[in-house]
């Protein structure tokens, strides 16, 4: 832990007060009846590119998010301008905006280098943080299950030092990872010794077929701790007009949410929900301006809170 991440006494006891009185993580909280069934939303601060957190904190109530989850080079920078801030003047702004620090996805770290990541997470009283699943790739079967078998047992010693700092740590099914398919994800949900190694479910990575993952959302429910609203569409790779980079947010490409969303309502999630999408280059916002990324992100988180409105009514 590096000087500027320190956290005065004072500083801390104001932020694990206000976690408390927050009722912090959502799956800690009680369970709404299926009528009143809600998304959780959460921030990604890499959405808006290289802006500073002084910018992008007072966009998270703007989408009706009270948290804010913060990413290192090259998506964005924020984890490490809270380096440059220090911690007392991070957690300052903090209070501030009347955001919380959620989450801290650190796919550059890996999961098996987060442990100093959870110390600091804690300080914050933030609960949760995202990695890809580090291991062989194109796996099935038999093969499959002994490499998830033996990542969960390298992860034993992380997940000791998760639950001493209260921090779950989510893994996504990113493409070229070991955790990328929908076996996988199931191995890893059946083998994991603690609840505070989770799933970051993220529909982009996987077929594009609404039945299957939807199904997926309802088998995995015990698990999920972060929902990425987030598409194929026509990719996140190649260097294509904004308006085609835009189908991977929820609303705009091909992808139905409604049966996604009905499953996330069926098992009454509790986690966190991302409007999300990669922009090409990374490091970008996905669109100009501050305010027209927050525009685009409610658009997207409006789409959703239509399909949980028709729902509740039945339709």
């Amino acid at each position: 832990m590096t000087e500027s991440t320190r956290l005065s006494r004072r500083t801390f006891h104001v932020l694990a007060a206000g976690a408390l009185s927050a009722g912090w993580a959502g799956a800690s909280s009680a369970k709404p009846t299926s009528d009143s069934f809600q998304l959780n939303y959460m921030l990604p601060s890499c959405m808006y590119g290289y802006a500073k957190l002084e910018e992008i904190l007072p966009e998270a109530q703007k989408i009706g998010a009270a948290q804010i989850d913060v990413w290192p080079k090259v998506h964005g920078d924020q984890r490490e301008q809270i380096d440059a801030l220090g911690a007392d003047k991070f957690a300052d702004l903090l209070k501030q905006n009347h955001v919380q620090l959620g989450c801290i996805t650190q796919y550059k770290l890996g999961p098996f280098g987060l442990q100093d990541e959870m110390r600091l997470a804690q300080r914050f009283g933030c609960q949760l943080m995202v990695t890809g699943g580090a291991g062989p790739r194109g796996l099935k079967g038999a093969e499959l299950k002994k490499a998830v078998a033996g990542f969960v047992e390298k992860m034993k010693p992380h997940l000791e030092v998760a639950e001493e700092t209260g921090v779950t740590i989510a893994i996504e099914n990113h493409a070229n990872n070991l955790i990328e398919s929908p076996d996988s994800l199931r191995w890893l949900l059946e083998l994991r010794p603690s609840k505070h190694l989770a799933i970051a479910f993220a529909p982009y990575h996987l077929p594009q077929d609404e039945k299957l993952l939807a199904q997926l959302i309802h088998e995995l429910a015990e698990g999920m701790q972060m929902f990425y609203a987030w598409q194929h569409g026509d990719g996140a790779h190649d260097p294509l007009p904004t308006e085609r980079q835009l189908l991977q947010m929820p609303g705009r490409g091909p992808l139905d949410f409604q049966p996604l969303v009905a499953a996330l309502a069926s098992i009454q999630y509790q986690g966190w929900t991302e409007v999300f999408m990669h922009p090409v280059p990374r490091g970008v916002p996905i669109l100009p301006t501050v305010s027209e990324t927050t525009a685009e992100i409610a658009r997207g988180r409006n789409y959703l809170d239509q399909i949980v409105a028709q729902l509740a009514k039945g339709n």
